[in-house]
């Protein structure tokens, strides 16, 4: 899916004209926190796989 700058443009104007100038920035945060909170959580589980797989690999040559 490729967007051009007309796209992006129109996109942004269109969120403006429902959401008000006022409530634009308070929307990006939240959404800016969201995506920290699901790229944490998704790092933390992929370290809990890591961690599993070691523990199996040195249980195993025991």
């Amino acid at each position: 899916m490729n967007l051009g700058a007309g796209s992006i443009i129109l996109i942004v104007l269109v969120a403006l004209l429902i959401f008000g100038p006022k409530k634009l920035p308070e929307l990006g945060r939240a959404a800016g926190n969201t995506l920290r909170e699901f790229k944490s959580a998704t790092r933390g589980l992929a370290d809990d796989d890591d961690e599993t797989k070691k523990s199996e690999k040195t249980g195993a040559e025991k």
